[in-house]
């Protein structure tokens, strides 16, 4: 009796548990503000609850998105078979950047998490990091960059192929979304040859 009842409870809490993620999933596919309040209410549970089940919004939120992000194939599908560096890193630029315009609320509230907990940060995906080397790894097995100046590059790329350069154009700068991923994917393919001429 006693096995069977705490069975149950281990069934229970992991029922719970599954209710919580995939209210949080939904949720940040809906590009909307993502909180633990509407999260416990998606899932019909208690704020307490959630609580009890994840410590804080980050740690639900990267178990909850794990699963959407992009691949790397789908990233650079529009280009599949080129070697060009700069066809590459503008498919993959549009592609994180696309991926964060739909999850928006998501991306915002670990932003926010791991700005006011620096020692957080390392909980974000950090997809934008395997998509540019992606991108560049013809040209890295080519041998026609210098590796530091590739790295440059990749450094260079990571501040603008990324959900900060996005919210830093459409919050502040004004543009709507399509403008700021054109103004972005510019900027990117700009660096890129910038970084194979050698400037």
């Amino acid at each position: 009796m006693g096995t069977r009842s705490t069975t149950g409870r281990a069934d229970q809490k992991l029922r719970t548990r599954t209710a919580i993620v995939r209210a949080a999933a939904e949720l940040s596919r809906t590009g909307r503000g993502v909180t633990m309040p509407e999260v416990a209410r998606a899932a019909s549970v208690s704020e307490a609850t959630a609580y009890r089940h994840f410590p804080d919004l980050l740690s639900l939120l990267r178990e909850a998105t794990a699963g959407q992000l992009p691949t790397v194939a789908e990233a650079l599908r529009p280009v599949a078979g080129s070697t060009d560096p700069v066809e590459r890193v503008a498919a993959v630029t549009e592609a994180l950047l696309r991926h964060v315009l739909g999850r928006q609320g998501a991306v915002r509230a670990m932003i926010a998490a791991t700005i006011v907990r620096p020692a957080e940060a390392a909980a974000r995906p950090g997809l934008r990091f395997g998509l540019i080397d992606h991108a560049l790894a013809p040209t890295a097995e080519s041998g026609a960059v210098e590796p530091a100046a590739l790295d440059q590059l990749k450094r260079d790329l990571s501040v603008v192929v990324s959900a900060e350069a996005l919210f830093s154009l459409t919050d502040l700068n004004g543009l709507d979304p399509e403008q700021a991923i054109t103004s972005l994917v510019h900027t990117a393919t700009t660096l890129t040859r910038a970084a194979l001429r050698g400037d």
